[in-house]
């Protein structure tokens, strides 16, 4: 690996930003939000520090996620903020060019993926490449997705699900549902809403799904004290609440990612459905991390789900790998320039 050709991988999420460099790992893990000024429209703060402005910032300020459900809704500030992480991962003295690795969700059209591409090249990339979420999560969970096998891959991330049976390198079946992790913690505050009169931010419905949180009813239920702000007397209060009031507020949102695995299992073909009743299927994305979900997967389908090794970093692990042997996985990848 020379020092002229330098290669990126980007999971750009979402939620999450990470950004992989072969021979270096993970070197940038951060919330894809951004903070925008109104009054001239000027973007003053990009990830980390971004994040911590949500929920409170002053009026001419709006902190935002440039990506809706896993595709580009804000062109601009997605380049402005690719160009950032891209400067971040490489250090200020680089000059060349790198070659680009994007991850997009499976369901992209390819208007969106153009989009992505454009927007890398835009933000300082000599090429980019374009590939589905699902393959670099297979690779990434060192799934050998060249074989004639069957591969199921369920990855649930904050903006979408994606289900993928792979096979030969290619995706044979796929569908990409917008209901993933944000729409668990919308879910949340909603419930605390209408149950509690207790209005809650983002932040603190995330916290309730990651520290109580559980696909299916407990019998040892965990609880947790939730502060807020009491929507009818508008005044700060705290209540208390258990596993499986959580359990049952986000039921229809993981009714909807149970269908979409449901869903791409009735479009397999049956030689590789048999591979997948021995295989299983394997779960990657930070929202695969919900307690109990493979076992609720494995209820709703009869077909056994583990959890992958790491799975928030699955994705951006793949990318890895692909730039690394970027000719054994040209028929995955699509979109150079």
């Amino acid at each position: 690996m020379t020092s002229f050709g330098k290669k990126l991988g980007i999971d750009l999420g979402t939620t999450t930003i990470l950004v992989f460099v072969p021979g270096k790992g993970i070197v940038l893990n951060e919330p894809s939000v951004v903070a925008v000024s109104e009054d001239d429209n000027r973007i003053l703060a990009i990830g980390a520090e971004a994040k911590t402005m949500i929920g409170r910032t002053p009026e001419n300020i709006v902190a935002y996620r440039p990506m809706k459900d896993g595709v580009i809704a804000d062109y601009r500030v997605t380049e402005a903020m690719l160009r950032y992480y891209i400067n971040k991962a490489l250090g200020k003295w680089n000059i060349f060019k790198p070659e680009v690795l994007v991850s997009v969700p499976a369901g992209v059209t390819s208007t969106e993926r153009r989009a992505v591409v454009e927007a890398a090249l835009k933000a300082g990339a000599k090429s980019a490449y374009v590939v589905k979420e699902p393959i670099l999560a297979a690779i990434g969970a060192g799934i050998p997705i060249h074989e004639a096998e069957g591969h199921m891959i369920v990855d649930i991330g904050g903006g979408t699900t994606d289900v993928a049976m792979i096979s030969l390198g290619g995706i044979v079946a796929s569908t990409s549902v917008k209901v993933a992790g944000n729409k668990l913690d919308a879910a949340i505050q909603d419930y605390m809403k209408k149950t509690y009169n207790l209005a809650i931010g983002d932040k603190t419905a995330e916290e309730i799904k990651i520290q109580i949180g559980s696909a299916i009813p407990q019998d040892e239920e965990l609880s947790m004290s939730v502060k807020g702000r009491d929507s009818i007397l508008g005044l700060p209060r705290t209540v208390e609440i258990k596993t499986n009031e959580i359990t049952k507020a986000i039921s229809k949102e993981l009714r909807e990612m149970i269908k979409a695995i449901r869903d791409v299992l009735q479009e397999t073909p049956p030689e590789l459905s048999s591979d997948i009743i021995d295989e299983g299927i394997i779960m990657t994305g930070g929202s695969s991390q919900l307690r109990n979900f493979p076992e609720l997967v494995f209820r709703r389908t009869g077909v056994k789900a583990v959890l992958a090794k790491d799975p928030l970093y699955c994705v951006v692990n793949g990318t890895g790998v692909a730039l690394e042997h970027l000719d054994m996985y040209k028929k995955s990848i699509v979109a150079k320039r």
